[in-house]
């Protein structure tokens, strides 16, 4: 039998370590507006599912009189648990513990369960709250972060990768959560940045607040640093957990397969589309119309709106969603939305995930600011990215699909399995304004009302070029569907590409256009 004492000991030994950095600390913790890292765990996990790991972990540093400090966990809790039901490893930084900086068993503790999480293949789950690296442990702490990105790539495309970002997060602390799949972010409580507002402003003379320089709306809108934003990070962890109940656990599964639900009928696909083909209407009411529920859970919903990207259920199965924007550009692909869309339809491929896609779309967008910012190299990405996925690809048709815009979006000639048309869709090189000009420009020209003639020769190239049925002759385009027949189309295709197997030529890897 175990001496009492023994387990006495052990009981005050956790009970002491289990208060971080004591309760002054805590307190000022949550005058913040934040919860502890304890806290923010069992937030997050299935009540009663969390089992910690290391707990009398003790930091390794004994210069500048660390020796003689005591540093509970080191400033990070690791540990596994469930999100509904679904294991996931997770680590969150201690700030209430010497700021939660990185040294060397800090990381060792961070490295351990992303080896954990690899070796069990679940979702890792990373909370981070740091002032950076610890400087008292000099090259052990950049060590140490070296040890976290060698993993997050190790991981990346092996399991699902996601950040959390609930305090700071500067220096080269900002690179783990950007080398992972998803990034969370808090209204007045995330921070990310290279360098902070004094460094800038003792180098370039530069003010401004951390707010302005990293904050959550920042990363959500500006950078594209962040995927999901929210006001609470009670909000936070709920969206943590619907993307958990959405995505597979590892690469080697599909997605768990829910009660398949009809749509909500306040969304008429019919009635959604504008008869008038210049008139702008919201694509994320067509992806509502055919999702179970009408339960759209959009990625990156601040940030190059032209762009829509999203997850959903369709007949219980978990599909990726990628669609043009006509409220936003008219739904034109440009440097970042071309950024946006190559990485979800990269993630979707990763973890076998189908991709949907619904396209009206001028083309690219054109300018001098474009071209100089690189959208031939960044609309590029989406080329490879739909070229290079093997996970069913189904795409339909609504309106426009102009140029380089109708190949990139998941044509048939990038591999897509199904492509259906709407009567409304108008595939051509371009719009018939500008290809009625070019092509019959003398007979404009040359016309006794030319204003007139360029009006007929619209419609003759309309008649002729800008419809559906011209790529369906050529086999481009799989069936010319009413709107009301979309979402059983997509039932069927999802049906029937369930096992569609693809063989690739041997290669380490592809050259992307990074």
């Amino acid at each position: 039998m175990v001496q009492k004492s023994k387990i006495k000991e052990l009981r005050e030994r956790k009970e002491k370590l289990l208060q971080g950095g004591g309760e002054q600390a805590n307190e000022k913790q949550k005058a913040l507006g934040k919860r502890t890292a304890r806290e923010r765990i069992m937030a997050l996990l299935d009540e009663g599912s969390f089992s910690e790991y290391d707990l009398f972990v003790e930091h390794d540093a004994r210069d500048f009189g660390m020796d003689k400090k005591i540093l509970p966990g080191d400033g990070v809790i690791i540990g596994t648990g469930t999100v509904f039901g679904a294991p996931v490893a997770i680590f969150a930084q201690d700030f209430t513990v010497a700021g939660g900086s990185l040294g060397l068993m800090h990381a060792r503790k961070i490295t351990k369960i992303m080896d954990h999480a690899l070796k069990m293949k679940m979702p890792l789950i990373g909370i981070n709250d740091s002032g950076g690296a610890r400087i008292q442990e000099g090259v052990n702490a950049l060590a140490g972060y070296g040890e976290i990105f060698f993993r997050n790539t190790l991981l990346s495309g092996v399991i699902p990768q996601i950040s959390v970002i609930l305090g700071p997060c500067a220096g080269g602390a900002v690179y783990s959560p950007a080398l992972t799949d998803f990034v969370f972010v808090v209204d007045n409580i995330s921070k990310m940045f290279i360098t902070g507002p004094e460094v800038i402003k003792a180098v370039l003379g530069e003010e401004i607040s951390m707010e302005d320089l990293g904050g959550a709306r920042v990363h959500s809108e500006i950078t594209g640093n962040a995927h999901f934003f929210s006001s609470s990070e009670e909000e936070c962890f709920s969206q943590i957990r619907k993307l958990i109940s959405l995505i597979p656990w590892h690469n080697g599964q599909k997605a768990k397969n829910a009660e398949p639900a009809e749509p909500d009928p306040a969304y008429d696909i019919e009635k959604i589309v504008p008869e008038d083909p210049t008139l702008p209407y919201d694509v994320k009411d067509i992806i509502k119309s055919v999702l179970d529920r009408s339960d759209f859970f959009e990625v990156m919903e601040n940030y190059a709106r032209n762009v829509v990207i999203g997850f959903g259920r369709i007949g219980g199965r978990t599909a990726g969603f990628v669609a043009n924007q006509p409220l936003e550009m008219a739904g034109v692909l440009d440097v970042d939305s071309s950024d946006k869309a190559a990485g979800f339809i990269r993630y979707c491929d990763a973890f076998n995930i189908p991709i949907i896609s619904f396209v009206d779309i001028p083309g690219y967008l054109p300018g001098i600011d474009q071209e100089h910012a690189g959208i031939i190299r960044h609309g590029a990405k989406v080329l490879y990215a739909y070229s290079e996925a093997t996970v069913p690809k189904i795409t339909v048709i609504l309106r426009k699909a102009y140029g380089g815009g109708y190949i990139a979006m998941s044509s048939r000639h990038l591999g897509a399995d199904f492509v259906f048309a709407w009567p409304t869709a108008e595939i051509a090189v371009m719009g018939p304004e500008g290809a009625a000009n070019i092509i019959f420009r003398k007979e404009i020209m040359s016309s006794d009302d030319p204003e007139g003639t360029r009006k007929q020769k619209i419609e003759e190239y309309k008649r002729m070029f800008a419809n559906p049925y011209v790529a369906a002759s050529k086999g481009y385009v799989d069936a010319i569907i009413e709107p009301l027949e979309t979402r059983r189309s997509l039932l069927h295709s999802l049906a029937v590409t369930e096992n569609k197997m693809i063989q690739v030529p041997a290669k380490k890897h592809g050259l992307p256009p990074f």
